[in-house]
């Protein structure tokens, strides 16, 4: 059976490029189903609020500084992958090598950031410190995950599926298990730094199997340099997205106490697991995206416009449903301690179709080398939820943090349109937006 192709791309080469957004599309589903099933509903309601933001506190504070050690090097170190074939074990050996020292960097620095919020702030953090210390190694093991870049640059995205999906298998089974034997919470506080570990062994595994060996990674010094120079605006990108996404939940701890925040995280899960979407697609067209550009400009241009169309439409297809199921679903799969997150729900699900064209826009000034842009308009969201969220959940609570989470990501997905260089592509992206090349195409009909 041929696969219909997305206008603007070859049918060859689309089919191509859809197999694999297809294969990391099964990764992502399955992960975000086993994910939405175990963490987002039994652990929760197995807990309570109080207990499930006690969790879920240490993963938030350490995704911050998680964002940071992985150096912004993802999407650089596979174009360089696909520029540079023959200097695998180099450009592979180098990344690892710098991540894995930014993570041993890290780790004091975590344990000093949970210190001064618990000076700072009125009350204690919803963790203890020692939960904070188990899930801090969740950076070391991260590093690893840089293979996946060689898996994406090789266009096989079957293999991310069966790391990704078999890692979220046995991470499933075990939580599944302590729920089953009654665990304190702090069982699962161990789970969550397995989950790296499962995966991390998962990507060594699938390497080393394909003929591999990571033993001939090596480190060069003047590619660290050309890596670190070309992605240090990511790195500060990466950590002020996850900033302005995950403040919100610290802030909401910090005035509203963890049992708020217990509640609030289900809201966050519910939502942002379909982010894995843009993600997918956008990582296995990348390459299709690069190819255009450098040998037809103006089908780079018109791949561009159909990405954010297609972004448009099923971020908004995603919306509408869950704003109108999200009274059931609170009804349905949680105790009465999480009704509130239901009208929440149907606020910060918006979000999500700036987020999809956020992902989209992303790849636009990553083929063009526009990283300080990436690095300015994810510092402008940092800034702006930081203010709405010390105004609006003081105010009005959860939902207060919901309307934050949607202007932000409003204001950062648009924030193209108000640099020069960039306005022609935030033109497109606003037309996708209101569905105007939809419109125009009916029309013609």
């Amino acid at each position: 059976m041929k696969i219909p192709s997305l206008p603007g791309f070859d049918p060859e080469a689309f089919n191509k490029y859809f197999k694999n957004a297809g294969w990391l599309m099964v990764a992502r589903v399955g992960t975000i189903f086993i994910k939405m099933v175990v963490t987002a509903i039994i652990i929760p309601n197995y807990l309570g609020s109080s207990l499930n933001g006690e969790l879920n506190y240490p993963l938030v504070l350490v995704s911050f500084f998680a964002a940071a050690c992985a150096l912004g090097m993802d999407s650089f170190v596979t174009r360089q992958l696909l520029q540079q074939p023959g200097k695998e074990n180099t450009i592979l050996g180098t990344a690892f090598r710098l991540r894995l020292v930014a993570s041993i960097i890290a780790l004091p620095l975590i344990y000093l950031t949970y210190l001064l919020i618990c000076y700072y702030t009125p009350g204690p953090p919803a963790a203890p410190f020692q939960y904070i210390v188990i899930v801090s190694f969740v950076c070391l093991f991260q590093s690893v995950n840089i293979i996946d870049c060689f898996f994406q640059a090789r266009v096989q995205g079957r293999y991310i599926m069966f790391i990704q999906v078999g890692a979220n298998l046995l991470s499933a089974l075990l939580k599944l298990a302590l729920v089953f034997w009654q665990a304190s919470v702090g069982w699962f506080v161990w789970a969550l730094l397995l989950d790296a570990v499962f995966l991390a062994a998962g990507y060594l595994c699938y390497y080393e199997l394909r003929g591999n060996r990571v033993i001939n990674w090596r480190f060069d010094r003047s590619m660290a340099k050309h890596l670190l120079h070309y992605s240090w605006p990511l790195a500060f990108s990466s950590v002020a997205v996850i900033l302005y996404m995950k403040i919100d939940q610290l802030m909401l701890d910090a005035y509203l106490g963890k049992a708020v925040f217990g509640v609030y995280d289900t809201v966050v899960k519910l939502s942002e697991g379909w982010y894995f979407i843009p993600m997918a697609i956008v990582t296995a067209l990348f390459p299709a995206i690069m190819n255009a550009r450098r040998d037809d400009p103006a089908r780079y241009r018109r791949r561009l416009q159909h990405l954010y169309e297609l972004m448009t439409v099923i971020s908004t297809a995603i919306a509408v449903v869950t704003t109108l199921v999200a009274p059931f679903i609170y009804r349905m799969f949680y105790s009465a301690e999480y009704a509130a997150g239901a009208p929440v729900l149907t606020v910060h699900i918006w979000a999500g179709v700036f987020m999809f064209l956020y992902v989209a826009t992303g790849q636009y000034l990553l083929a063009e080398g526009y990283t300080r842009i990436s690095l300015a308009r994810a510092v402008s969201g940092a800034v702006i939820n930081v203010a709405l969220n010390s105004w609006w959940i003081p105010e009005y609570g959860m939902i207060g943090a919901a309307y934050a989470t949607l202007v932000t990501y409003a204001s950062t997905a648009l924030f193209i349109i108000f640099v020069p260089k960039t306005r022609a592509q935030g033109w497109l992206m606003l037309e996708a937006l209101f569905f105007i090349p939809t419109i125009r195409r009916l029309v013609k009909r």
